[in-house]
């Protein structure tokens, strides 16, 4: 069954890219909850994932949308095997734009001076 990402550009304050401070992220940005977030990555081509989803923080609850950013990097650098069979039948995934240079990894994504949410 076909399907489409309900976003295929990246948001202004993504916490994927190297250029947002996470404290600039709108809405009453939350350490504890971003931490949280470690549950929605895969470990490198590991054939089982986590089954859930990074969702931006753009959209309401209910009207949920991927992260554009955690997306592209669980296809990419992260090598989410499921996910990556998943956007095999997405109309859209080419559609997808990032802006600018983008974290490598999950840990990266969190304010400076932390490590891993495991640390």
């Amino acid at each position: 069954m076909n399907w489409k990402l309900k976003r295929v550009r990246q948001c202004d304050k993504c916490p994927w890219k190297v250029s947002t401070d996470p404290h600039d992220i709108p809405n009453g940005y939350d350490e504890v909850r971003h931490a949280a977030l470690t549950t929605t990555i895969a470990a490198p081509g590991s054939l089982t994932g986590t089954g859930r989803a990074m969702a931006c923080h753009e959209h309401p609850v209910g009207e949920e949308a991927h992260c554009v950013g955690w997306l592209m990097n669980q296809l990419g650098p992260g090598n989410n095997i499921p996910l990556r069979l998943k956007v095999r039948s997405c109309e859209n995934i080419d559609a997808v734009v990032l802006d600018g240079p983008q974290h490598e990894t999950f840990a990266e994504t969190l304010p400076k001076g932390r490590g891993s949410p495991s640390e």
